[in-house]
């Protein structure tokens, strides 16, 4: 799909909130979900994110072990708020349904700098299945894995109980999840925030599509309005 130009790229970062008790650690995560969901991770110079939140690239040692141990705790990161999200909105709707359209509205109801982080998520996925020799990478990247599967299983869990009520088809769980979940993480390998197409738009777009793989009529979509977007973690 056509995207809006995006020139002078570096003038046009996406603007995050410094509150004075935010830590600096939080200030160099937040700098490089920008510079790697804009520039990407491989273009990203590592001393960038240090002269943007005013440090030296040693200084950033004190912080990340390397740019791939940051990376994995961004992964780590977005995945564990994906599953907060899922959790919350479950546990607020009674009824199955408005609790399963909920959930994948919500799935695209993101601030732009949530949806960079999705970005870096979705297009460094491969790097989270390499073993690494450093203890501290090797432990960030561990846990990617772990929210990644636990992820999964909540969702698998989630339609079974829908199965056993009658209120979709029968079918293999854990890959009913992931074919939902995959059709989610598919819009942020193109999706760019100010782009042609809203937020909204895709919403309505993927939903629909979303309920098909799970055997339900597309219109269901309509039963839960969708929600504000919510602010950017």
């Amino acid at each position: 799909m056509p995207e809006a130009p995006q020139n002078n790229r570096l003038a046009k970062r996406v603007a995050r909130p410094r509150a004075s008790t935010r830590g600096k650690r939080d200030d160099i995560l937040a700098s490089a979900i920008d510079h790697f969901g804009q520039d990407g991770y491989e273009d990203t110079k590592w001393a960038d994110v240090a002269a943007s939140v005013g440090i030296g690239s040693t200084a950033l040692y004190h912080y990340f072990e390397s740019k791939l141990h940051c990376l994995y705790v961004i992964m780590a990161d977005a995945l564990e708020a994906f599953q907060d999200d899922f959790e919350r909105l479950t546990s607020q709707h009674e009824d199955y349904l408005d609790a399963l359209i909920a959930v994948l509205r919500s799935g695209y109801e993101l601030g732009e700098h949530e949806v960079l982080r999705m970005r870096v998520l979705v297009a460094e996925q491969g790097l989270v299945g390499i073993r690494r020799s450093s203890p501290r990478e090797e432990e960030a990247r561990e846990l990617a894995r772990t929210r990644t599967r636990d992820l999964e299983f909540a969702w698998a869990t989630f339609l079974v109980r829908g199965m056993q009520r009658g209120l979709l088809p029968e079918a293999d769980p854990r890959l009913l999840a992931r074919a939902v979940l995959g059709l989610n993480l598919s819009v942020w390998h193109w999706y760019r925030p100010r782009g042609t197409v809203g937020l909204d738009e895709l919403a309505d777009f993927f939903v629909r599509r979303q309920l098909t793989v799970l055997g339900l009529p597309p219109e269901l979509a309509d039963q839960v309005a969708p929600a504000q977007a919510r602010p950017a973690a």
